[in-house]
């Protein structure tokens, strides 16, 4: 039974992975929150055995073998960091850093150190883009040229926050929504993509500061191009992922 702490007492953690990771014949021991009553509120409401207040003690606890971090994104690379050198596995939430090279360095000290150190980019488990991947590599749809992507919704309220208000903290909707796209492209083509252009925007539910909506296109080592457009204003619009290529196409809603 792998024995995990959770590096912030998010909702993400609340509504999904805790009850993953329970599923998956593991168990939460400890939760870390910057704020003892609310660490303390979430591990009763939980079941939680330890709540804690620092990262140094949740990852120098001898009952953690992993850490999960769904912290805001600024604090990633750091948290990340002190886990790997403390001997933990880390599932780490997208974005894995605010920038390439701290990414990077998380990567590197992760192999070092023989840990492992993962991102939670789910919707590589979503049996829709598996089916196309699938079928994509079977030559169903022929050689692939073309996806879209459409992925703007409607931010709920409870999870607007500092999305929309902490330009440090890493908010906004591409380091949020694009790093999704962009992967799942990755995953279904089995390809990475080589040029990106793209226009952001804010339709005034962001700070200043901060992009709510995004359009662009990516070019990919095959040649194949992808359209995305994400966002977090959307109240009426459908998401979903397109791939055409030259003798059919994969339409997933």
């Amino acid at each position: 039974m792998i024995r995990w702490g959770l590096i912030g007492a998010s909702t993400i953690a609340r509504e999904w992975v805790i009850g993953a990771i329970r599923a998956a014949g593991g168990e939460v021991v400890s939760v870390m929150s910057s704020s003892a009553e609310r660490g303390e509120a979430y591990a009763a409401e939980n079941g939680i055995a330890k709540a804690v207040t620092s990262v140094d003690d949740l990852v120098g606890d001898p009952d953690v073998d992993a850490v999960y971090i769904s912290t805001t994104n600024e604090l990633h690379h750091g948290q990340a960091l002190a886990a790997i050198r403390a001997g933990k596995h880390v599932l780490c939430e997208k974005p894995l850093a605010m920038n390439l090279n701290d990414g990077c360095e998380m990567v590197l000290k992760a192999c070092e150190a023989g840990v492992v150190l993962g991102t939670n980019h789910h919707l590589r488990n979503a049996a829709t883009h598996r089916a196309m991947r699938e079928a994509i590599a079977a030559g169903r749809i022929g050689r692939p040229i073309a996806t879209r992507v459409f992925h703007a919704v409607y931010l709920p309220p409870h999870l607007q926050g500092w999305r929309l208000d902490k330009p440090e903290a890493g908010g906004g909707v591409i380091l949020d929504i694009t790093v999704h796209d962009a992967d799942t492209l990755r995953f279904v083509l089995n390809d990475d993509p080589i040029e990106a252009v793209a226009i952001s925007h804010s339709a005034g539910m962001g700070k200043e500061g901060l992009e709510d909506g995004v359009m662009g296109v990516l070019r990919f080592r095959s040649g194949v191009i992808a359209q995305f457009h994400d966002a977090f204003t959307t109240k009426f619009a459908e998401t979903g992922l397109e791939v055409h290529g030259t003798a059919g196409s994969l339409i997933g809603r």
